[in-house]
């Protein structure tokens, strides 16, 4: 046998004398991957997993012992707003809480562009989760075309074609479309799907906020559907959801969609956060998207002129009674509002009477004309049912997604979901409802968008896979933020790591800052 031969044999015992970093002995292990937990030990040396089995008596730094806890792999937040709280908070105490130790940003439509000196200052910033990114077709769009109302011409969507190469090709994981919202509602869906082959040729996947989640969600499923299909890359319906009263239930029609696309091959999934709210703009979820092309100067022109101002105010009175307010303007809370903080957390009833005004939908959409023109609030709107949030959930290729970001604890208004969304379902679905199987809820949190991602070194525990990895008290894990209340810590997981290294331990933060920048397939 040859010297090379040798060491080659030899390897594998060598590396089983060395010492491990961390040595977790007697947990509970959910791998991640939908199979039946199994008892085992998990030996880590430097940012990845080194073994498991049984590994006791195997020389450690550390050991940590889990008998009576759970260990999983880090969860993986497919839609996340993370970037606009990170440099303020980096090490995302919210989201390490919860389990997760990967976020991806750049959602609905909206990412930094260019997309590589975003990477490069991230890469230089001590982080405490791993942070990826999507391209914003909105984004994308704006750049070429600003915010005209009007199909792009040929010559337009050959720029935003090479803006989304670039992008691809500086490290983003797949393009995202906000077609609810300004400008990506103006664009054709020929549009999007000239985009999207490009980005599918890269190895990046599409994932949208569709253009209706309210009376046109059938319609606005099909059109997500055929970006992938004709666009020829993965696509994903992202925070699904049934919004307002009148379409309540329309989720069993919306599953059956995905059902029949996959089975005739289309690659199309999920993610929802486990709420009976959503949040987003103000103005972006009841003002009509036609109000504001042309930018600022179009937008206060048309509010000065009484037809346009008539047929605005009756746009936004139409969507609060049958979509986004579920016909009672209480239903639609401030969270955050920079001109004037105090209004947070107040609903859209209280702020038209602080107004001295009667509350009417007259006049409550004044008062959303009145806090547009002041710069606008985000809010929450309660517009959803449970039993289509349990039906979304319960659907095999649905993900965990919190559409959240990373707050400054004890500031505004927040919904709730940036504190709680994965410890809720693991809490109130898997323990308390027992809508969900230990393994399957952590398989859509951890294996299933890895996957859709293309990150095949996260999602499960497996020797070789980078060392993301949660310990969790199966009776304690939950949520303690809600609507009323929502600045606090999801409880039960007692340890995270991130790369290796510990983020959280025995429940109290450590200084450690191991999170790296993600890159997708096609980075050069």
């Amino acid at each position: 046998m040859s010297i090379l031969a040798l060491a080659i044999c030899l390897q594998p015992s060598l590396l089983a004398q060395q010492p491990l970093d961390v040595l977790i002995v007697g947990g509970r292990i959910i791998d991640g991957s939908g199979s039946p937990f199994f008892y085992a030990d998990v030996g880590i040396r430097g940012d990845s997993i080194a073994e498991i089995g049984s590994l006791r008596g195997r020389a450690s730094r550390l050991q940590v012992h889990a008998h009576g806890l759970t260990l999983t792999p880090g969860f993986i937040d497919i839609h996340s707003h993370a970037l606009g709280g990170i440099d303020n908070e980096p090490a995302a105490e919210n989201y390490i809480r919860q389990g997760v130790t990967t976020v991806i940003e750049g959602p609905d439509g909206s990412s930094p562009l260019p997309l590589k000196p975003a990477l490069e200052k991230l890469s230089k910033t001590p982080l405490g989760i791993n942070l990826g990114f999507c391209v914003g077709h909105g984004r994308i769009r704006s750049a070429v075309m600003g915010s005209a109302q009007r199909p792009a011409t040929a010559e337009e969507i050959e720029q935003m074609k090479t803006l989304a190469q670039q992008a691809m090709l500086d490290g983003a994981f797949g393009l995202s479309t906000g077609l609810f919202y300004v400008p990506g509602n103006y664009a054709t869906t020929e549009e999007v799907i000239a985009i999207a082959k490009v980005v599918g040729k890269l190895g990046g996947f599409h994932i949208s906020h569709m253009r209706d989640e309210a009376n046109g969600v059938l319609e606005s499923v099909r059109e997500t559907i055929r970006i992938g299909e004709e666009g020829e890359l993965p696509t994903q319906i992202t925070h699904h959801k049934i919004i307002g009263k009148a379409n309540w239930g329309k989720s069993v029609e919306t599953l059956r969609l995905v059902e029949e696309a996959r089975a005739r091959g289309v690659d199309v999934t999920l993610d929802q956060y486990p709420y009976t709210a959503s949040s987003t703009g103000l103005g972006a979820a009841l003002i009509p998207q036609w109000a504001f092309a042309g930018g600022p100067q179009a937008w206060a022109e048309r509010l000065q002129a009484p037809q346009q101002r008539a047929r605005i105010k009756a746009e936004i009175v139409r969507r609060i009674e049958n979509e986004r307010g579920a016909g009672d303007a209480r239903n639609i809370v401030l969270a955050r509002c920079g001109f004037d903080p105090s209004l947070s957390g107040q609903n859209l009833a209280e702020v038209t009477r602080t107004r001295r005004k009667e509350v009417t939908m007259e006049s409550v959409a004044e008062t959303v004309l009145e806090i547009q023109q002041r710069g606008g609030c985000s809010a929450i709107f309660h517009a959803i049912a449970e039993a289509d949030v349990e039906r979304i959930l319960k659907f095999p290729y649905t993900m965990v997604a919190s559409d959240g970001g990373i707050p400054v604890f004890g500031k505004d208004h927040p919904h709730p979901r940036s504190y709680g969304a994965f410890a809720r379902v693991l809490g109130r679905y898997v323990r308390e409802r027992k809508l969900l199987s230990w393994e399957e809820a952590v398989r859509k949190m951890s294996a299933l968008p890895a996957q859709r991602l293309k990150m095949w070194d996260r999602g499960m525990l497996r020797p070789g896979m980078k060392a993301d990895v949660v310990i969790l008290d199966p009776a304690a894990i939950g949520d303690r933020a809600d609507f009323l209340r929502p600045h606090q810590y999801a409880v039960g997981v007692r340890d995270v790591l991130v790369n290796g290294r510990f983020v959280l331990k025995d429940g109290k933060m450590t200084s450690e800052r191991p999170g790296r920048v993600l890159y997708g397939p096609a980075r050069q």
